[in-house]
């Protein structure tokens, strides 16, 4: 994936940047002194885990192997941006986020086997964020973005009855975001690709001795690779 991204802002690159330079006439010239403006936002998530083991890991024989998987998601959000001053920005952008964090079991009991365990969340996230942006170079400018994030899960099954082969996890969870992106001014809009990593603090396990596949997890905390469009105006 960061492969895919990379190569993504480079052409990104060549397609707005360097016609930008070119270019002799500003686009959205008055933008710029905006208090305040909104926008919307797209994007693709990997999202896996952290994983700690517990020491019931070790002294167990029947399950081998316990590991997170990536999986793939995507975003939905809205965006409020209020001018902070000539760089810098404060930025709300909550989201809706359907997730995947899954994962890899190797068993040995009752008999071999492979499995895997699927944590499916579907988060309403709260990021705020304050953004450190560059002079305008033409009508292109980047920018640097770093803050704190509170998430609720709405698929959380904290709370389901008990099961052997469940994994509880928390609903609420807190980290935070950084990363970085474009503003390419057009004549109407301003487009902006980012990417950024958004880590969650907190431990979203919930510990229960009597389930077997979460007997022998100590800790899980929540990873996120975010490539972001946002469409502001």
């Amino acid at each position: 994936m960061f492969y895919l991204l990379r190569y993504a802002l480079i052409s990104l690159l060549i397609l707005f940047v360097l016609p930008a330079s070119a270019q002799t006439n500003l686009n959205m010239i008055d933008h710029d002194a905006k208090p305040y403006y909104f926008g919307i936002t797209l994007a693709a998530n990997q999202s896996f885990f952290k994983l700690a083991h517990s020491p019931a890991f070790l002294a167990t024989d029947s399950i081998m192997v316990a590991e997170p998987l990536k999986t793939m998601g995507f975003n939905l959000g809205l965006l409020a941006n209020a001018r902070l001053s000539e760089h810098f920005d404060l930025r709300f952008n909550p989201q809706l986020l359907f997730a995947s964090k899954n994962l890899y079991y190797r068993d040995t009991y009752p008999k071999p086997t492979d499995s895997d365990k699927k944590i499916e969340s579907i988060l309403l996230s709260f990021p705020l964020q304050l953004k450190f942006k560059s002079d305008r170079i033409g009508n292109m400018r980047v920018y640097v973005i770093g803050g704190l994030k509170y998430d609720y899960d709405l698929a959380s099954n904290a709370r389901a009855r008990r099961a052997e082969n469940l994994i509880k996890i928390q609903k609420s969870d807190y980290g935070y975001e950084a990363g970085a992106g474009f503003e390419f001014y057009f004549e109407s809009f301003i487009f902006s690709p980012e990417f950024k990593i958004s880590n969650g603090f907190g431990n979203v396990l919930v510990k229960d001795p009597n389930l077997r596949y979460a007997n022998v997890i100590e800790k899980l905390q929540s990873r996120m690779i975010v490539f972001s469009i946002h469409l502001e105006g």
